[in-house]
C-alpha cells in the first residue's frame, strides 16, 4: 500500500469520528432557535436542496448520522421516493403498433442472423422453421423476412384499466367526414327534390289548400317538416322535461322533486322550528322565511301555499266554483270548453251582487234609521278589545292573525335636556339610574361629557382603594386570631369584583421579588 493510500485511508477514519459534545451554552442556543422555528420568528432550515425544512420534523428523521456522512446538513432527501428505485412505467402515448407492412425479404446474409432462415430477429436454436440440410448461411437463398416484435409496456395501476388506451383519434375524424359526407347527399337530394315540385307547381298548391283550410275550419295543422328540421328536432323527444320523466314502457311518470341546479326546501332556512319539510311528498306548505321577518315577495321561495295561492289562483278558483253553481242552475257553461262566455257572465254576476247589496243596505237604514251607528269609530278602538283570531308559538312568535301594535306612553320620548346625549335611565349603577353620556346619577343635571366619565371611574378608583386598605386590615386582623376562633369562611366574598377593585387589589398586592416590600407598612 502506497503512502497516498495510507493518507487516504487515515483522512477516512479521522472523518468518521463521533462528533463533540456540545456545551451547555451551545445547546441552549440550538433549542431556543428550534423553538424561534417553530413560532415562526426565525426563517426555517435549508436543505442541500435548497428547501425548507419543517421545524417541527424530529431530529432522528432530519438529520444524517454521523457514521454515514458528518458532513452533510439535515436534509429529507432520503425520505422522498429515489429516482433510481422508482420503476420507470410506459408513457401514455406509446401503444402496441397495429397494421405494421412487412419489409421486404433480404437477398442477401447479414451477419448475425439466424443460420437456419436468415431473420435477424432470432438466433437458430429460437427459430421455428424446419432445420434445412443447408441452412441460409451457407445458402444464401429462401432468406425468411424480419418478424416484427411488439414492444414490451409496462403500466402502473390506471394504465391498465384506461379503456381509452390505444385509442387513435384519427378513427373518430375518419367517422365525422364520412357524416359529412352522409349529410352533404341527403341536402343535394332535398335541393333536387324541392326544385323538382316547384317546377311541376305541386308545392304552391299545397300551400295553398294549407292556408285555406286553417282559415275556415280554425284548427291547428302540422305541416311537413323539412329534412333539416327533422335532423334537428330528431333527438328532442329523448329529452324529459326539468320536472318530470316519463318511462314509455311502464306507462308511469316519475317525478323528480326539483331541478339540480334549484336550492332544496329543507335548507332554505336550517331553523328546527322553521316551515315543516315532509320528506315522502317533498312538500313545503308554509313559508321557510316567516320567522325572519323577510318579505314573501322578496325571497326566491314562500312555500307551496304562497304558489298556490299566488297570482290568478284565487280567481280561477273563484270562476271554477261559479261554473260549477252556474251549471246546476241550468246555465251552459264550462271553465274549459267556453271560458270567454263564463268570465263575462261571471262579471255580470259580481257587478249585480254589488248592486243588490247596496239597495238592500239603502233600505234597511231608510226604514229603520242607524247611519250615525256606521260612522262610529271601530269597535277596537272604543273599547280596546277586538275579537280578531292571534295564535302565537312556543317562543312568542305570530303563526295567525295580526300582531297588536306596540303601545306609545303618553310621557315624550327621546328628549334630551341639557346638553345630554342619552336620555334619563339609559344608565344603570349599584341600584341607581342616571345618563349614559356623562355617567352623572343626578336627574336634570348639566352634561359633562367624557371628562364627567374620568372623574367618575376616579372617584370608584379612590372608593376602590381604601376599601382595599380596609380589606387588608381586615384579613391582617382574622390571621392574627386563632384558626378555632375564626368563624368558618370568613374571609369569602360571594360578589364578583369590579375592574377598579382589581386594580386596586393589584396596586396593593405585596409582591415577595419586591425590594421595597419591607418598608410598605412604615
Amino acid at each position: 500500500m502506497s503512502k497516498e493510500d495510507n493518507v487516504k485511508v487515515s483522512e477516512g477514519i479521522v472523518d468518521l469520528e463521533e462528533p463533540k459534545k456540545m456545551t451547555r451554552e451551545d445547546w441552549r442556543k440550538k433549542k431556543e432557535l428550534e423553538e424561534q422555528r417553530k413560532l415562526g420568528n426565525a426563517p426555517a432550515e435549508v436543505d442541500e436542496e435548497g428547501k425548507d425544512i419543517n421545524p417541527h420534523i424530529p431530529q432522528y428523521i432530519s438529520s444524517v448520522p454521523w457514521y454515514i456522512d458528518p458532513s452533510k446538513r439535515p436534509t429529507l432527501k432520503h425520505q422522498r421516493p429515489q429516482t433510481e428505485t422508482e420503476k420507470q412505467f410506459t408513457p401514455i402515448g406509446d401503444w402496441y403498433k397495429r397494421g405494421v407492412q412487412e419489409k421486404s425479404v433480404s437477398t442477401k446474409y447479414r451477419k448475425g442472423a439466424c443460420e437456419n432462415c436468415g431473420a435477424m430477429t432470432h438466433k437458430k436454436k429460437d427459430c421455428m422453421e424446419r432445420p434445412r440440410k443447408v441452412g441460409a448461411k451457407f445458402s444464401g437463398t429462401g432468406l425468411a423476412p424480419d418478424e416484427h416484435q411488439q414492444i414490451q409496456l409496462s403500466m402502473d395501476y390506471d394504465g391498465k384499466r384506461d379503456r381509452w388506451n390505444g385509442y387513435d383519434p384519427d378513427e373518430h375524424t375518419r367517422i365525422v367526414e364520412e357524416y359529412a359526407k352522409v349529410d352533404l347527399a341527403k341536402r343535394t337530394l332535398k335541393a333536387q327534390k324541392l326544385q323538382e315540385e316547384l317546377a311541376s307547381g305541386k308545392l304552391m298548391d299545397q300551400a295553398v289548400s294549407i292556408k285555406i283550410i286553417k282559415y275556415f275550419f280554425y284548427i291547428p295543422l302540422i305541416a311537413d317538416h323539412s329534412s333539416e328540421d327533422e335532423d334537428d328536432d330528431k333527438y328532442v323527444d329523448d329529452f324529459d322535461m326539468p320536472g318530470q320523466n316519463f318511462d314509455s314502457k311502464r306507462r308511469i311518470t316519475v317525478r323528480n322533486l326539483r331541478i339540480r341546479e334549484d336550492i332544496a326546501k329543507y335548507l332554505r332556512n336550517l331553523d328546527p322550528n322553521s316551515a315543516y319539510y315532509d320528506p315522502k311528498t317533498r312538500a313545503m306548505r308554509e313559508n321557510p322565511y316567516s320567522n325572519t321577518g323577510m318579505n314573501p315577495d322578496e325571497v326566491g321561495y314562500a312555500g307551496d301555499n304562497f304558489v298556490r295561492y299566488s297570482g290568478d289562483t284565487i280567481s280561477m278558483a273563484q270562476t271554477q266554483l261559479f261554473a260549477w253553481e252556474a251549471y246546476e242552475k241550468g246555465s251552459e257553461v264550462h271553465l274549459q270548453a267556453d271560458p270567454t262566455k263564463l268570465e263575462l257572465l261571471h262579471q255580470s254576476y259580481r257587478v249585480k251582487k254589488d248592486e243588490f247589496k247596496e239597495k238592500q243596505k239603502e233600505s234597511i237604514l231608510e226604514k229603520y234609521g242607524g247611519q250615525e251607528h256606521l260612522d262610529a269609530p271601530p269597535r277596537e278602538l272604543l273599547l280596546a278589545q277586538t275579537e280578531e283570531y292571534v295564535e302565537y308559538s312556543r317562543h312568542g312568535a305570530v303563526l295567525k292573525g295580526q300582531e297588536k301594535a306596540v303601545a306609545c306612553s303618553k310621557y315624550e320620548e327621546d328628549v334630551l335636556i341639557n346638553n345630554h346625549t342619552c336620555i334619563w335611565g339609559s344608565y344603570w349603577k349599584d341600584g341607581h339610574w342616571g345618563y349614559k353620556c356623562c355617567y352623572s346619577m343626578v336627574k336634570q343635571s348639566y352634561c359633562t361629557g367624557e371628562a364627567g366619565k374620568k372623574v367618575v371611574k376616579i372617584c370608584l378608583f379612590v372608593q376602590a382603594l381604601s376599601a382595599e386598605e380596609q380589606r387588608l386590615k381586615q384579613v391582617a386582623e382574622m390571621m392574627q386570631l386563632d384558626e378555632r376562633k375564626r368563624s368558618y369562611n370568613s374571609l369569602k366574598e360571594v360578589r364578583e369584583p369590579t375592574e377598579e377593585e382589581m386594580e386596586a387589589f393589584r396596586m396593593k398586592r405585596c409582591r415577595p421579588d419586591d425590594p421595597m416590600a419591607p418598608f410598605l407598612g412604615q
